[in-house]
């Protein structure tokens, strides 16, 4: 995450032509340093609309470090955020108001160090199934956490940079291995431990999360629904593996009962199913329009839900009855 400078009002646009969006709100966003001295030409604008049924902007900033749009007269409020290789900044609420130019600076950190955290499962290497009660802790940092009977943990507040990640249980060889955390992310792991006192190498496998499905909370609900079987849940890595022809297919293929026009059998007598409510990047689509906007090399995390019972709280409602699909791009 990253310092934030927000400046709302009617500003002149000096070092940049506006354009003329007559009755029309327009946006400003100047991108800089953290210190707010240094601009960012060549940083990407990223703004995702609240309130309108219109895909997300992704724009670069010209040679200026500004970035000005137009805004849609359906659109009342946004949120954005800036990306500048693997650093960002925080994200914006912004409100508009016809004929009104709303001006924003996003500041990116780009120093400073965040803490990160670590995630993940202890397994058994010889049967694959849970460990619970393993300790799980960070060498030279305090604090122990335990596995739960899935075999799973979370440390948080670990500072980012190269650590020891250590592992006992009893009956189990003590497991110590390198892992890097970056600031902001989190890095999961599966670890395998080995029974004693048969002899092998412990198995661990490392991977860093898409740090806007980490925003999103899209880690955290996969954590929370396949611990307690509320829902299907897919990354990019699931999707490259199988290289679908499109997101529709690809959901029909890997969740049972639900058909390619993404309609939920189980809870209707026809053959198409009943409708479950799709979004992309949170925006609401209509039914047959998701693979008319998205293709599976760009889907960065998909979530399904099969009824309302299991349905996260930001996408309920009486018109995802049916159950949803939730589509996050990369």
């Amino acid at each position: 995450m990253a310092a934030l400078n927000l400046a709302v009002g009617i500003p002149h646009l000096s070092g940049q032509q506006a354009r003329d969006c007559g009755a029309q709100a327009s946006l400003q966003v100047t991108v800089t340093d953290d210190s707010g001295t240094m601009l960012l030409p060549g940083a990407v604008v990223i703004v995702r609309w609240s309130d309108a049924a219109e895909l997300p902007v992704r724009e670069i900033v010209g040679a200026n470090g500004r970035l000005f749009l137009c805004i849609s007269e359906h659109a009342e409020e946004a949120t954005l955020w800036a990306e500048f290789g693997d650093d960002s900044s925080q994200q914006a609420v912004v409100g508009f108001e016809p004929g009104a130019t709303r001006e924003v600076v996003l500041r990116v950190l780009t120093e400073n160090v965040r803490p990160g955290r670590l995630m993940g499962q202890v397994l058994d290497a010889l049967t694959e199934d849970p460990v619970a009660a393993a300790a799980v802790s960070v060498r030279g940092r305090p604090g122990t956490v335990d596995t739960n009977r899935q075999g799973r943990f979370v440390l948080t507040g670990v500072p980012a940079g190269e650590h020891d990640l250590q592992v006992r249980r009893i009956g189990y060889a003590p497991l110590t291995y390198p892992v890097t955390v970056e600031w902001g992310h989190t890095t999961e792991a599966e670890i395998g431990l080995v029974p004693t006192p048969v002899e092998m190498e412990p198995l661990v496998a490392t991977a860093i999360r898409v740090r806007r499905l980490e925003i999103k909370g899209f880690y955290e609900r996969k954590h929370w629904g396949e611990l307690l079987g509320l829902g299907y849940f897919f990354t990019a890595e699931d999707i490259d593996r199988w290289r679908p022809s499109s997101v529709a297919s690809f959901v029909a293929m890997m969740v049972p009962g639900t058909t390619r026009k993404l309609g939920n059998r189980r809870m209707s007598r026809g053959f198409s199913g009943c409708p479950m409510a799709v979004y992309l990047d949170g925006i609401r689509l209509k039914p047959g329009e998701l693979d008319g906007f998205v293709k599976p090399f760009e889907v960065g995390g998909i979530e399904v839900y099969k009824g309302p019972a299991s349905l996260a709280a930001e996408f309920g409602g009486s018109d995802a009855a049916c159950g949803a699909v939730v589509i996050w791009i990369k």
